[in-house]
């Protein structure tokens, strides 16, 4: 690496640039300056530093080029602590909208509870533990999505160098689903959350819930939601297909279709397309008001939040015999597989109907049957070949109905 020096208007410093040819953005400031003429002790250490230091850059970078082609990583591109890497491997590959990396970094330094951590530490218990510790603390995918991206930080850190062998193999990013199920507002709910209005203060919090329920959004989707996203009664979502990286455009129910007019008409002819369409509060204070008012529309204790809307959603859309790929389109799901997991958790089938499928014989065994009942048996007269007297009761119901026989095979006839 050669520097190249220029002498400032002064000339009392002299700044060094990179001089790696005569093409524009070759010649980049290094940052480092020298004294031209030190008179102070300072000013001559300051020089006698500074040279050490381009010395060693330049040794840095011979090596590196020496390195190429032969798999060596250089000491100095290994950083001493494994949290330096991760932080700028989060900030080379976060994504707009997508905060699983930062947020698994964050998760990360609150596990280990220390600000520097070598490499050396960074082992396959470790990585174990960590997976643990977020299927402790959080429920759903998000323990399955969080780890994915600390097994793809950890894979490109081995590709560096760093491991020898990945520490996070034979570790899969598993699922940790909640015991609890969410409520799911049915038919008869939709109807009954319609025919209450909403109270003047909170109209504009339920109706943003209600065009919730009738296009599948969540909250941080209905939330930046602004009149440019509408071409008509279509709406253009900021969800984009994974094959042809296109919006996902939904065609408006017609209750979203009336809510959207009716807030055109409240902001005025002709809002502005940048205005929001609602103005809502935070997620914590809207489901407050979601919850007190279902409670009272429906008259029910269910536990109705904002999630609610998406589950519904799919859920009424699979009970109306809509194919799960039209659902996962509308959803803005790369696969199918989640509209089908969803919908197996939430409408099980009748698992008696199926099991009384299996084979069964048309006499119930005698060594199977209940020994009370053959006791009863055995006390009655009528078993025991007692002659009784009938009664007005007798007489009324009509014929006497023999009582079951057990055959020679041990065998009670139904």
């Amino acid at each position: 690496m050669n520097y190249q020096e220029r002498v400032n208007e002064r000339g009392d410093k002299i700044y060094l640039y990179y001089d790696n040819g005569r093409e524009a953005g070759q010649r980049k400031s290094t940052g480092y300056f020298l004294y031209t003429n030190p008179r102070t002790d300072l000013e001559k250490n300051h020089n006698v530093e500074m040279q050490r230091i381009i010395d060693v850059q330049k040794a840095q970078v011979i090596l590196d080029q020496q390195a190429i082609g032969t798999g060596y990583i250089p000491n100095h591109r290994v950083k001493r602590n494994f949290l330096e890497y991760y932080e700028q491997f989060v900030s080379e590959n976060k994504r707009v909208a997508r905060r699983h990396l930062e947020c698994c970094f964050s998760r990360f330094k609150k596990f280990i509870k220390r600000d520097v951590i070598s490499p050396l530490d960074i082992t396959h218990a470790l990585c174990q533990r960590f997976r643990q510790h977020l299927l402790d603390t959080l429920t759903g995918e998000t323990p399955q999505n969080y780890f994915a991206t600390f097994k793809r930080m950890m894979e490109n850190a081995t590709q560096e160098g760093y491991f020898k062998v990945c520490p996070t193999d034979k570790l899969p990013a598993i699922r940790n689903p909640s015991v609890k199920l969410k409520s799911i507002l049915e038919v008869e709910d939709y109807l009954a959350l319609l025919k209450v209005p909403p109270p003047a203060h909170l109209t504009e919090t339920i109706e943003a819930f209600i065009f919730c329920l009738y296009t599948g959004l969540r909250y941080c989707d209905i939330a930046p939601l602004r009149f440019s996203d509408f071409n008509g009664t279509h709406l253009t979502t900021r969800l984009l297909q994974a094959k042809t990286k296109q919006p996902v455009i939904l065609h408006l129910h017609p209750i979203a279709a009336a809510i959207l007019r009716k807030r055109r008409r409240f902001l005025g002819i002709t809002p502005t397309p940048g205005k929001l369409l609602f103005q809502l509060s935070c997620l914590e204070a809207c489901n407050k008001v979601i919850k007190a008012w279902c409670r009272q529309a429906l008259g029910s204790d269910k536990e109705v939040t904002w999630s609610c809307c998406r589950l519904s959603y799919s859920v009424l859309l699979k009970d109306a015999q809509a194919d799960d790929a039209t659902i996962a389109y509308l959803l803005g799901h790369t696969t199918t597989n989640q509209v089908q997991r969803t919908y197996k958790r939430h409408r099980p089938k009748d698992a008696m109907g199926q099991v009384i499928k299996l084979p069964a014989p048309k006499q119930l065994p005698h060594h199977l049957s209940d020994p009370d009942e053959l006791a009863f048996e055995e006390c009655d007269p009528a078993a025991s070949g007692q002659a009784v007297p009938p009664g007005p009761a007798d007489e009324a119901a009509g014929p006497e109905i023999a009582s079951p026989e057990i055959d020679d095979d041990g065998w009670i006839e139904l």
